[in-house]
């Protein structure tokens, strides 16, 4: 990759829903700029500290509510754009806090770690975005887009303008290449499943214009959130009492748990009615020891400790056949082995909705499977074995290219804000 000779204008933003980063092109140094602690990633986490009444961003602010401050931790922000929350609130530290008042806080801090690690202010940006932030309906879609631009200019960005995520992975990709690929890139971020057909070369980098090389884009509302949510209601939620049985033989209520599984509705459990429903189906559940489990997980507010210990599996299981989660929050001494089959089972109807927008993909470009000589992933979910194999077996003759799962997309959108925006 060739090294710029002046700094860009403008920077790159990737507000991610696990995860942020920020891109900038300046000679002699890597892209992307250092947000905490030396990381080049900010966890897309704000944890409002009742107890010493601040505010704590990424790892610091896990950090606190996992060292049992009390307060308000807030995770997967990006979920907000485009759903029915987003004009909506919710109590923060005895206040109502507007959720796009949340927003405002967490691109806030972004901007300002990205412009304390560059030296400099940034008032020109170019944010990724998924391809779709809301599957199937195209108003939400493009109100999630100019929710997301309010909010960059409510911090100061002057001019703002926009990249779909996976095309500019592809831009950070072809620093790299020698020769021309057509290539696919596949982005399983926090939120979303992105994909885009590019053709890529050396000679194709530096035009202006490369609308022609951009076959196809698609996207679905599938991401790293939903494969922890699934698994959680498959391995974890079972043994709360998920699934089991009231005395009149219906099942448990499972709006609790499908609430404790989804990052962004967790606290929707912490409510008194919710509290007082939950006493009720105690009295008529048939195993209340499992119950008891769930009572106390609420009563502690400890859902977001289970969402991580979840996210703690999936990624385990990315790279080994089983795990062992130890749940002593919930009940003194518990633990709970996870196998391998037991995740792919209960993400398998999620690896075929990737798989199924692959193909579409495939025939809106009318391209064969074999014309496609690269698939390149990024996100932080890329690596989950199950949906890698569903993909090779889509495309058995391209090979495959791993890039920063993380960083990719900063680091594009920092190609293309100089792009757009020179220097």
């Amino acid at each position: 990759m060739s090294s710029p000779t002046i700094s860009a204008r403008a920077c790159g933003i990737d507000f991610g829903t696990s995860n942020s980063t920020a891109g900038w092109l300046r000679p002699g140094q890597s892209p992307l700029l250092a947000l905490e602690d030396g990381k080049t990633t900010l966890p897309s986490v704000v944890f409002f500290n009742a107890e010493e009444d601040r505010i704590s961003y990424g790892r610091a602010g896990l950090d606190d509510y996992l060292e049992g401050y009390e307060g308000r931790l807030m995770r997967s922000l990006k979920s907000l754009l485009g759903s029915s929350l987003i004009d909506g609130q919710t109590e923060v530290m005895g206040r109502a806090l507007p959720f796009r008042e949340l927003l405002t806080h967490f691109i806030g801090e972004l901007k300002k770690r990205a412009e304390a690690s560059a030296g400099r202010n940034f008032d020109t940006a170019v944010f990724g975005r998924p391809v779709h932030f809301v599957d199937d309906n195209q108003a939400a879609d493009q109100q999630a887009q100019r929710t997301l631009e309010e909010t960059a200019r409510a911090i100061g960005f002057k001019e703002v303008s926009f990249q779909f995520e996976p095309i500019a992975a592809a831009f950070h990709y072809e620093q790299g290449i020698t020769n021309e690929e057509l290539v696919l890139i596949v982005d399983i971020g926090g939120g979303t499943s992105d994909f885009s057909l590019v053709r890529l070369s050396p000679k194709r980098a530096s035009l202006p214009n490369r609308q022609d090389d951009l076959l196809a884009n698609g996207g679905i509302h599938i991401g790293g959130t939903d494969f922890d949510k699934y698994l959680s209601l498959n391995t974890i939620m079972p043994l709360l009492g998920y699934k089991t049985r009231l005395q009149n033989n219906s099942e448990v209520p499972s709006s609790y748990y499908f609430n404790l599984a989804t990052w962004h509705t967790i606290n929707f459990n912490y409510t008194r009615k919710i509290w007082m429903e939950l006493q009720d189906v105690y009295r008529d559940a048939r195993e209340q020891d499992k119950l008891d489990r769930l009572l106390r997980l609420i009563e502690h507010r400890e859902g977001h400790w289970l969402a991580l210990r979840a996210e703690e599996a999936k990624i385990g299981l990315s790279s080994m056949p089983s795990v062992t989660l130890s749940l002593d929050r919930i009940h003194q001494g518990l633990q709970h082995d996870i196998e391998r089959s037991d995740f792919d089972t209960a993400v398998n109807h999620l690896v075929d909705g990737v798989s199924g927008t692959v193909q579409q993909l495939l025939q809106d470009a009318s391209l064969s499977t074999e014309q496609i000589d690269t698939v390149f992933f990024t996100g932080g979910s890329s690596g989950i074995p199950l949906l890698r194999q569903s993909i090779a077996a889509l495309l058995p003759t391209a090979r495959t290219v791993e890039g920063d799962l993380f960083g990719s997309i900063g680091a594009g959108l920092a190609v293309e804000a100089q792009r757009r925006y020179g220097n």
